[in-house]
């Protein structure tokens, strides 16, 4: 499970920052657990994603050690995958800060 204030990669959102863990219960008798995200790099919006079965890629981020044998790997063509290119951006920029 990911904790608030985390910052986490979606595969479809790109990076994301946990704002909260929330219950919602839209309709049902039993809350169940969402996580909210702004993603990091979008102009607008906040998605709900629930914590358990979610049918969104949610991984932690990765460390500046993967985020650099990422950003040489030729296989990954990121020219072609700008939220991941983003996201290791991400993550070494912030460590380098």
């Amino acid at each position: 499970m990911f904790q608030k204030n985390q910052y986490i990669y979606s595969e479809t959102l790109g990076v994301c920052h946990v704002d909260n863990i929330t219950q919602l219960s839209a309709g049902r008798e039993n809350p169940v657990a969402y996580y909210v995200l702004t993603p990091v790099f979008a102009k607008e919006g906040t998605s709900y994603i629930p914590v358990e079965d979610h049918q969104v890629a949610l991984y932690d981020m990765f460390t500046e050690e993967e985020a650099r044998a990422m950003e040489a790997d030729p296989n990954l063509n990121l020219d072609k995958n700008p939220m991941l290119k983003d996201a290791i951006d991400f993550v070494l920029r912030n460590r380098r800060n």
